[in-house]
């Protein structure tokens, strides 16, 4: 069985890439960001991105942050409709406020809204490739060294999103392949090339849960060692009433990591060294 020993070890100073926290418009959160911020302090995390399909979460990055002392919560900013779609112009208030993680297009995506029978917002045109507005995105977030996540766009869109996104030296990466229920589902060879190409494969656990996924820890454990970790983030996506708090869900995904076969060196890299290198935070 797993040593309670090794979680904790690998909990102190561990960042958690992506998590939903109240205030949010539409959807009951297990935590507001200010309790996920102290759970988080408690627990000897050192940061998490706190993440909202409809507005910038920087400003309350900022307040939360003048609170709580020795841990960070980082703001984001998903580029959805309710924010005007891909709109350089929001981005680049966001950066100002502090932002660090820019996402594209989630529950506005092409793919998600077709599954509701509507329009989406696309990153290309007819032809495949991408808008104007795409590309100053992608300077301001290079300029401000953020990092970009793929959000739920298609295949074909995370292709010349990350090409592109690469080529202009933005720090890139691929938001959970492996759930079938929001986004695209990437085969492990797509997950590999991707990661060749420079960009950062983010596995999370929440695709674990009943309810958005029922994939067992394995699948995501073998994933990352055929990519390899040096290529891989971990997070858990967490933030749902259904499911624990943030941290404690951190915890338990640590806890099966090691379980399926993760060595401490390996979720080490998950989870400390590759957000740290990205957030700006080593």
């Amino acid at each position: 069985m797993t040593d309670t020993k090794s979680v904790d070890r690998l909990m102190q100073g561990a960042i958690d890439f992506h998590v939903h926290a109240d205030p949010d418009p539409y959807r009951s959160r297990r935590l507001d960001v200010l309790d996920l911020a102290l759970q988080a302090k408690e627990a000897g995390m050192k940061a998490i991105v706190a993440k909202c399909h409809h507005y910038s979460t920087a400003p309350l990055a900022y307040l939360v942050n003048k609170i709580v002392s020795g841990f960070t919560l980082i703001g984001s900013l998903t580029l959805n409709s309710e924010v005007g779609g891909l709109n350089p112009e929001v981005v680049e208030v966001a950066a100002r406020s502090g932002a660090r993680v820019i996402w594209m297009p989630t529950s506005s995506s092409v793919v998600d809204r077709k599954k509701k029978g509507a329009a989406g917002i696309s990153l290309v045109d007819s032809g495949g490739k991408l808008h104007p507005s795409v590309a100053s995105i992608l300077e301001i977030i290079k300029e401000n060294n953020m990092v970009l996540g793929t959000g739920h766009i298609s295949i074909p869109e995370i292709y010349a999103l990350t090409t592109e996104g690469i080529r202009r030296g933005v720090k890139v990466t691929i938001t959970h392949p492996l759930n079938s229920y929001f986004g695209s589902v990437l085969t492990l060879e797509q997950q590999k090339e991707l990661g060749k190409m420079g960009a950062y494969i983010e596995q999370c656990f929440v695709c674990c849960m009943p309810v958005l996924g029922g994939l067992s820890p394995k699948v995501i454990v073998e994933h990352i060692k055929a990519v390899g970790e040096e290529h891989c983030i971990l997070s858990t996506d967490f933030g749902q009433a259904i499911h624990p708090a943030p941290p404690e869900g951190f915890r338990m995904m640590v806890a099966n990591m090691i379980e399926f076969g993760l060595s401490e060196k390996e979720i080490e890299t998950l989870v400390k060294v590759n957000p740290s290198r990205l957030l700006g935070l080593d």
